[in-house]
């Protein structure tokens, strides 16, 4: 079958503008494997930008060790962050805006400095020298009901369900991220808590894959971009009026409450 990225990636802007539920669709499209994949979701974030700005960083997917054997794969997943979905700590959701929207806890870095292409792998120190600071996050995903298990290729495809980061404050100094306590609150109870190694060990190690990643498709991660890094707790999806507050201690805290 053809590859047909083009139609593929305007097939799913509809399905966003229409809110319609996920069918596992990237291999009717041709999309047979992730380079396919990765096809639609380029031709998907170059049609969202003249709506919402252009790329401001990255949200990796699949950090987590039985979320990547559930899926039948070894590595992380990227999507797009754009300008208009990196968000601040206090921001009002509407949850009729989609179709089912789910909060996701993360660890997010900001870079400071450039990571360009090269012939030798970027490893944990490479990383550790180039994050600029770090901010507990938000992610906001769509996952529009979709059946699980997970068609991975169709979740790429989809831009990795990314609609949106909720930053709170970033910090230039910060402790042992691989041991930090993240603590969940729903309504003013804590309903979740996690650590900072639950994202492959620690927050740094899927940015050495994205670093990599993009190092092999000839491109950057630039200095100023934001990388988040992957859920350190399972995926809460909130009622209309339910505020969520996450805190990384020795770094801070952000916050969202989900109107209807």
């Amino acid at each position: 079958m053809t590859m047909r990225a083009e139609e593929a990636a305007q097939a799913l802007l509809l399905d966003h503008l229409e809110k319609r539920r996920l069918v596992p669709f990237a291999r009717d499209w041709g999309a047979t494997d992730l380079a396919g994949a990765y096809a639609i979701q380029e031709a998907l974030v170059r049609r969202l930008m003249p709506v919402h700005g252009p790329r401001v960083g990255y949200k990796i997917a699949l950090t987590s060790v039985r979320m990547q054997q559930l899926c039948g794969i070894d590595h992380p997943l990227v999507g797009s962050v754009l300008a208009s979905r990196r968000q601040h700590s206090g921001i009002v959701r509407r949850l009729s805006d989609l179709v089912h929207l789910g909060l996701e806890f993360e660890i997010c870095v900001r870079m400071g400095r450039d990571l360009p292409p090269r012939e030798a792998a970027y490893g944990m120190d490479d990383i550790a020298a180039a994050v600029g600071a770090v901010a507990p996050a938000f992610e906001v995903i769509d996952d529009r009901h979709s059946p699980y298990p997970l068609d991975l290729l169709s979740l790429v495809a989809d831009n990795a369900w990314n609609e949106g980061i909720v930053l709170g404050e970033f910090q230039e100094h910060w402790p042992e991220l691989a041991s930090v306590r993240a603590v969940v609150e729903r309504n003013g109870v804590v309903v979740d808590e996690g650590a900072g190694s639950a994202a492959l060990g620690h927050p740094f190690a899927p940015v050495v894959w994205l670093a990599n990643h993009l190092s092999r498709q000839g491109e950057t991660l630039r200095a100023g971009e934001i990388v988040s890094t992957g859920n350190l707790v399972t995926t809460h999806f909130p009622e209309p009026g339910d505020h969520f507050r996450f805190t990384v201690e020795g770094i801070g805290a952000t916050e969202i409450v989900l109107a209807p």
